[in-house]
């Protein structure tokens, strides 16, 4: 898929320094699902169309997602459907000071018998750029590999291919109607000083203060400093802070729960939490929490290629689901939160009062999925 060049080079629209006092002015925005309040729940597209389930078992669901992850090809896919909001994609930024999208910490290829990998922040812009497919037919393609949790190393095959991408060019080539989760990306095994986050997220907010127009625009991360650090260096667009919900363990206090979340929100005076789905359904009571704080709260995790899962939560009152299954579940979610006639209002044993066309048998039907969707793999 061949893409214009942009019109400046990413490197130089990264190189510049930005002051605090520069990006903090403007009208703070409204976050995507605020935006679109009406459909009562909001759809983003999870690294565009899905991520790339690679190594995932045959006939598993989510390797049904064709085009590559994190790419132009993918945001633009997404764009098509009506009934997103957003996408989240993963951004990081190389030694040469230039913001590029890709989930992984390290990137891999293969010479002969040889494995090569790097850390994705270690690498100049153009080397970054040579993985995988090229634009141009007389670059020489290095082929991607991936390895996995478990040690393996498999070749990232999909059914439809497309270059690595900077930041700079997703907001050039992608419908300015599609919102951005633009995450954070950072390492989970490196301690970084805060210069060095604040470094990174300052050449993040330049491309975006010079692009972003007038597009729907909200930061996550899973790093709790670099949230603290994006919001004291801007107040125009929203920090969300990620969280594993408990389902894994960390040194950080401060990620191991739902409930640590929204109180790094609260002490770093965010805008809301994005949580492992699956720590939201072991602690419902956490969205009232959030609620009570004024805190937006989105999900995330397989579980939200469930249709049941995201019903579930659109009556305890979540605010969003970022999907892999894209246009399946935002077809479900648009479907769903069309508003009814014959509304009811009821609570469940969590204390969530519910406003929907929904009985207290199908109720207690969904409630009693939890925890067989919780053990469920998926």
């Amino acid at each position: 898929m061949a893409h214009p060049a942009p019109a400046t080079t990413p490197r130089a629209a990264a190189s510049r320094p930005i002051s605090a006092r520069a990006v903090a002015g403007g009208t703070p925005r409204e976050l995507p699902f605020a935006l679109l309040a009406e459909r009562g729940m909001v759809v983003g597209g999870h690294r565009g169309m899905g991520m790339n389930a690679v190594g995932a078992p045959p006939g598993a669901r989510v390797a049904a997602v064709r085009e590559r992850e994190n790419t132009l090809l993918s945001f633009a896919r997404a764009a098509d459907h009506a009934a997103v909001a957003f996408v989240e994609f993963d951004v990081q930024v190389t030694k040469d000071d230039c913001p590029v999208i890709f989930h992984d910490d390290f990137i891999l290829t293969q010479r002969t018998e040889a494995l090569y990998e790097r850390r994705v922040t270690d690498l100049l812009l153009e080397e970054f750029l040579s993985y995988g497919v090229q634009r141009e037919s007389h670059k020489v393609s290095k082929p991607l590999l991936r390895r996995m949790e478990d040690g393996r190393i498999l070749t990232w095959s999909i059914e439809e291919d497309d270059s690595l991408c900077t930041l700079q060019e997703v907001f050039e080539h992608i419908s300015p109607h599609l919102g951005f989760n633009i995450e954070l990306k950072f390492d989970d095994n490196i301690i970084y000083p805060s210069g060095t986050l604040s470094c990174a997220l300052q050449a993040v907010l330049q491309v975006v203060f010079q692009h972003a127009g007038t597009r729907p625009i909200f930061f996550s991360t899973f790093q709790p400093d670099a949230a603290r650090i994006a919001r004291e260096l801007q107040s125009v667009y929203p920090v969300l802070f990620l969280t594993e919900g408990g389902t894994a363990k960390y040194n950080d206090e401060r990620r191991n729960s739902v409930d640590q979340a929204i109180r790094v929100c609260q002490e770093y005076d965010l805008h809301g939490v994005v949580s492992e789905v699956r720590g939201v359904l072991k602690n419902p009571s956490a969205i009232l929490k959030a609620q009570e704080s004024n805190l937006a709260f989105l999900t995330y995790g397989q579980l939200n290629n469930v249709r049941e899962a995201v019903y579930l939560q659109h009556l305890m009152g979540v605010n969003g689901v970022i999907v892999d299954l894209v246009e399946e579940i935002s077809n479900v979610v648009a479907e769903f939160s069309k508003p009814s006639l014959s509304q009811s209002t009821f609570s469940n044993s969590s204390g969530i009062e519910m406003h929907e066309a929904f009985s207290q048998q199908q109720l207690g039907f969904l409630l009693r999925l939890i925890p067989e969707l919780i053990q469920q793999p998926h």
